[in-house]
């Protein structure tokens, strides 16, 4: 899709994805594994929008900003790099990249962790959303729910229109809002031009405007400093803009989306592109061993060089528990 139009493509690194530790660790989060055909989420994330965005923003942290740079630069890729000294959730860092760039530019939001399928329908939702955007309209993508799943965030809506935001439901709400087939998953992506953004953010939040600013104007190439980000309020976009302002749109998007956040999503899109599992529905990931499952049934095992996980794919959430009670106990195992 080329456009006349300033499109630059932003793209959000952080977050260590602690519900699927052992493979993500914090010195190699999930969006750089290269788990998917050899190549990992965040060149994925890169090579789908290039199509879109003129340009790349990338905002990472600075333990993580020298991965995205290997990968950017074997695509030829040159992004503006973002550093943030330490992360104050997407609000602040979707903010940087509306300083950084004009005004007028459309930015087009999205993490660095997810699998996408279906470029074509990715690329119509995308078109919509720019143009959406460029009428004034804050865009948030919305995926039709495949099932009642309570790991997202659900958009209700009418047409373009969103009625509201629900937070992750449990499994009796999930079913409802698919049975009645006007809710969308939350994808955490988003449209807007940088002007109407910063417009609704120094609105509802103006604290985190004003030192979201001072840290950017005080960023000495793209890194921002301790002192100034420690300032900045922790706060999500979803929470500081998308659930107040007046402009707010979706488009419903009909291609295949995941966030890949657990490793019952991890198992699904494996087995969708040929990863064996066996007559039970068990799966290994991370070994070429030989490994038998005696009286088990969807049950993975995840193999590491220090560290093994074995679990029953219905309880990959519980994954996020036991990281954090790792991060108490022996938070070697972690980096």
């Amino acid at each position: 899709m080329s456009s006349s139009k300033t499109v630059k493509h932003v793209i959000l690194t952080g977050g260590v994805g602690s519900r699927l530790w052992p493979l993500s660790r914090k010195s190699t989060p999930k969006q750089y594994i290269k788990l998917f055909k050899g190549k990992s989420l965040f060149e994925m994330t890169i090579k789908r929008n290039l199509q879109i965005a003129n340009d790349v923003v990338v905002v990472g942290n600075i333990d993580n900003y020298h991965l995205s740079n290997e990968v950017v630069n074997s695509l030829g890729v040159s992004p503006l790099n973002i550093i943030e000294a330490t992360p104050r959730n997407t609000a602040a860092a979707i903010a940087f990249a509306a300083f950084a760039t004009s005004k007028d530019a459309v930015l087009v939001v999205t993490p660095s962790d997810h699998i996408i399928q279906n470029d074509e329908l990715y690329e119509l939702a995308m078109k919509n959303a720019i143009q959406l955007a460029e009428q004034g309209n804050i865009v948030t993508f919305g995926i039709n729910p495949t099932k009642p799943e309570t790991g997202y965030g659900y958009i209700e809506f009418e047409g373009n229109d969103v009625l509201s935001f629900r937070e992750k439901p449990n499994k009796e709400t999930a079913e409802y809002f698919i049975e009645q087939g006007n809710f969308l998953w939350n994808s955490g992506m988003f449209c807007f031009k940088a002007s109407v953004l910063l417009e609704e953010l120094k609105k509802f939040e103006p604290e985190v405007y004003e030192a979201s600013k001072k840290a950017w104007e005080h960023s000495i190439d793209g890194k921002l400093s301790i002192e100034d980000s420690k300032k900045i309020p922790s706060i999500s976009i979803d929470y500081a803009v998308m659930e107040r302002s007046k402009k707010i749109k979706v488009v419903p998007g009909a291609f295949e989306w995941s966030d890949l956040g657990s490793f019952e999503s991890i198992y699904d899109y494996l087995k969708s592109i040929g990863h064996s599992i066996d007559e039970n529905g068990n799966m290994v990931i991370g070994s070429d061993v030989y490994t038998a499952f005696l009286g088990l049934e969807d049950t993975i095992f995840v193999h590491t060089k220090d560290a093994n996980l074995i679990l029953q794919k219905e309880k990959a959430q519980q994954v996020k528990k036991l990281y954090n009670a790792l991060d108490r106990v022996d938070s070697r195992l972690l980096d």
